[in-house]
């Protein structure tokens, strides 16, 4: 069922139920981080492996030093800036985190949201959220409470419905190996504006197994259709005569019809390209074709997230 009431998302969530939750970056499938229970149903509706971690989301930046045992000046000076917002930060993990939810590691993801309705239900749980993407493991990101319904609602006993998402791809997730900030997955939060803040971070953005952070698996974000990518212009040359789809920064091709084109932002603009992507590319593969083909964004800003998706949904 799909609704906007807390109370009810609440309720459920109190008896150790999962429940879908709109975020900024994509909507979550949650449920409380401190019950082993409630967090094995989470891997089960999702059919999530048991080796990928889980991001635990907290009401306040204050919570973090409850669910973390060490907490380095960097984590201030973004938190301060950035907090709540599309940032996640993995540390050391304290005893009150079941080991379930970070698969065995002992170190945590944990970030804040920035959705007024999940901070608003945050605070009225005595407990945070630990909240993978609310879609089946490896496809696409759900960005509405419709594309959660559509794939995972008969499993559910409520979505709450928060709107679109505003920012669209999941958040970044940045830790640090003695003493070093790495960044271990791209995503909401630009690494230029990490930088700016902390100084320079290395990029370690993807694991084929046994991930270190959640979000690092190769493959990932799946459409149904294959999708192949490269410069577009010689695509459609190549792929001529099959039933293909595109996913285009800016320009659109009068050789095909228009549904058939995702043109994530015919202005340039990469946080408009982010919101549109997981949706565009649900509607490209609900058209049943053979091929989706797509293009890469210049390798700056967001565009790094939308183009670290669109290698992933490749592989």
């Amino acid at each position: 069922m799909i609704g906007t009431d807390l109370h009810t998302a609440a309720n459920y969530l109190r008896q150790g139920e999962v429940v879908a939750i709109p975020t900024e970056t994509v909507y979550g499938l949650a449920g409380n981080a401190l019950d082993p229970v409630a967090v094995s149903k989470i891997f089960e509706v999702k059919n999530r492996p048991r080796f990928d971690p889980l991001i635990v989301h907290c009401a306040g930046a204050a919570q973090f030093a409850r669910y973390a045992r060490e907490l380095p000046d960097a984590v201030q000076l973004l938190s301060q800036k950035y907090i709540p917002g599309p940032l996640t930060f993995l540390l050391p993990k304290s005893a009150l985190v079941p080991d379930i939810v970070t698969a065995g590691s002992q170190r945590v993801a944990l970030r804040v949201p920035n959705h007024p309705l999940a901070r608003k239900l945050l605070h009225a749980l005595p407990f945070p959220l630990a909240a993978p993407s609310a879609n089946p493991f490896g496809y696409i990101s759900p960005t509405t409470a419709q594309h959660v319904d559509d794939q995972l609602g008969g499993r559910l006993p409520y979505i709450l419905d928060g709107g679109p998402c505003s920012i669209g791809v999941e958040s970044t997730i940045l830790g640090f190996e003695d003493g070093m900030p790495v960044v271990y997955r791209k995503g909401g939060l630009a690494i230029e504006e990490i930088e700016a803040v902390i100084g320079k971070v290395e990029v370690r953005a993807h694991s084929s197994s046994n991930p270190n952070a959640p979000g690092m698996l190769k493959s990932h974000y799946a459409p149904r259709a294959r999708l192949i990518l490269g410069k577009l212009e010689e695509l459609l040359r190549a792929y001529e005569g099959e039933q293909v789809g595109i996913i285009s920064f800016q320009r659109s091709y009068d050789q095909l019809a228009a549904d058939r084109q995702l043109v994530l932002s015919p202005t340039g603009d990469f946080a408009e390209a982010a919101r549109r992507l997981f949706a565009g590319m649900r509607q490209l593969d609900q058209l049943g074709l053979s091929l989706i083909l797509a293009e890469l964004l210049p390798e700056e800003g967001l565009g790094r997230a939308i183009n670290d998706r669109l290698r992933r949904a490749a592989a």
